[in-house]
């Protein structure tokens, strides 16, 4: 797979993701509405969209690169730089 289809992958599945998730959250908050009756499997499987939309942002930060700047910038941020350094006194 190259670089940019990776890129564009990972960039669709965190969109496709990020989709299901809300879907998943206004499912959840119409049900809490006292007019509106849903059954119980769609109760449900609005909950369980969230954590699957969860799973699909997680892949697609996987696939397009985007975690592993995040990490590089962490690890830049608290040990890159000498005056970030923690420096510890041992006995």
């Amino acid at each position: 797979m190259t670089r940019k289809y990776a890129f564009v992958t990972g960039n669709v599945l965190m969109a496709a993701g990020l989709l299901v998730m809300v879907l998943g959250v206004v499912c959840s908050v119409l049900n809490q509405l006292s007019g509106v009756n849903l059954s119980g499997s769609l109760i449900e499987g609005a909950i369980f969209a969230i954590f699957i939309g969860a799973m699909l942002w997680l892949a697609g930060a996987r696939l397009s690169g985007r975690e592993k700047v995040a990490d590089r910038y962490f690890w830049l941020r608290h040990y890159g730089d000498e005056r970030c350094r923690r420096h510890h006194s041992g006995h």
